[in-house]
């Protein structure tokens, strides 16, 4: 049962963030005032001023000098884990602003109204910009779910990062992946642990900056590599 404050669950949101100097604090400013506790930007690596502006945005800032998508949240998990009072819900965006934080109401309202313990925000089902996602992304995330299904009966049309999970159900799943296999992991050890998942549609827009994974050929190679590992390695 969700511990309900002042009418509205516990939320704590995690934004791992690697050199987004341009765009972390446009993605902490525009999640709904009111709607979280505390906002945790995990500054992973980064080189520029990304930490300047996610704490001049009003966010918590968590170093995490090893390079990893999967580290930063992992680092950012740790920091929750030693709050003395534990979130209901744990929200995880991109600081690339591509997702639409202001959409964070309808992300965490399956599980603040107990359907459904972790929710995706998916970019198939919802409206893209047009750009905002590479040919190999979009081929990459129907190859990725369509393996999920066939392999564990899983039902996403997506890999999105904008995502909310209940707080004791992300501890059940043991996360491990410190770079490209987080996302799909996440949603493996769901199915694996029959927690009850659903998705919302989102909006998708082009990010701010070049991506560090799509935006070049090793970063892609690697990202499918890991995904299909990852999705192989628990089988």
């Amino acid at each position: 049962m969700l511990k309900v404050v002042s009418g509205r669950p516990d939320v704590v949101v995690i934004i791992p963030a690697f050199n987004e100097e341009n765009s972390v604090g446009k993605v902490v400013r525009d999640i709904p005032a009111g709607l979280v506790r505390e906002v945790v930007v995990v500054n992973n690596a980064s080189t520029d001023q990304t930490r300047r502006s996610a704490t001049e945005a009003g966010a918590t800032v968590i170093d995490q000098p090893q390079k990893g998508y999967g580290i930063a949240c992992l680092t950012g998990m740790a920091y929750v884990e030693k709050m003395g009072r534990k979130p209901d819900i744990i929200v995880f965006v991109d600081a690339d602003y591509s997702d639409h934080p202001e959409e964070m109401p309808a992300l965490i309202a399956p599980i603040s109204q107990g359907n459904a313990d972790m929710v995706i925000g998916s970019r198939a089902l919802g409206q893209r910009e047009k750009g905002s996602m590479t040919p190999q992304q979009v081929f990459g995330n129907w190859l990725a779910t369509s393996l999920l299904r066939w392999l564990y009966g899983t039902r996403f049309s997506d890999l999105g990062p904008f995502r909310a999970i209940r707080y004791s159900s992300l501890l059940r799943l043991g996360m491990a992946d410190k770079n490209y296999g987080w996302t799909v992991e996440m949603q493996l050890k769901a199915a694996r642990k029959n927690l009850r998942c659903t998705e919302i549609p989102v909006t998708y827009r082009k990010r701010i900056g070049k991506s560090k994974v799509s935006g070049t050929v090793k970063g892609t190679v690697m990202a499918g590599y890991k995904i299909l590992y990852t999705i192989a390695k628990y089988l």
